[in-house]
């Protein structure tokens, strides 16, 4: 190989993992705002649950709140895996785009 072909390799070999560290950066950050914005909705419906629950004066009353609490808070749960589970294809496909195309050339 010749030193021209030696040195545009590493340039761009260099130029990528520069790339996919700062996307990879970004990404984490995306990632982290998602499950902290999860955790926070998901502390405020315990709380407004718990402030339901403490009202209710009847047990058959409660029972209802109760499942009513539970089968909203499955179908929250799996609301919120199904975002957390496309943004972190997301991310993950856009922190590899640069491999591609790096391999591509």
């Amino acid at each position: 190989m010749n030193k021209a072909l030696v040195d545009d390799l590493t340039k761009s070999s260099t130029e990528t993992l520069t790339k996919i560290s700062s996307d990879s950066a970004a990404a984490a950050q995306e990632l982290t705002k998602a499950y902290q914005e999860v955790a926070t909705r998901n502390l405020k419906n315990v709380m407004s649950a718990m402030q339901a629950l403490a009202t209710v004066k009847t047990p058959t009353a409660f029972l209802e709140l109760q499942q009513k609490l539970i089968k909203d808070g499955m179908e929250d749960a799996m609301k919120d895996g199904q975002h957390i589970a496309r943004l972190t294809t997301a991310v993950f496909a856009a922190a590899l785009e640069p491999v591609k195309q790096h391999m591509a050339k």
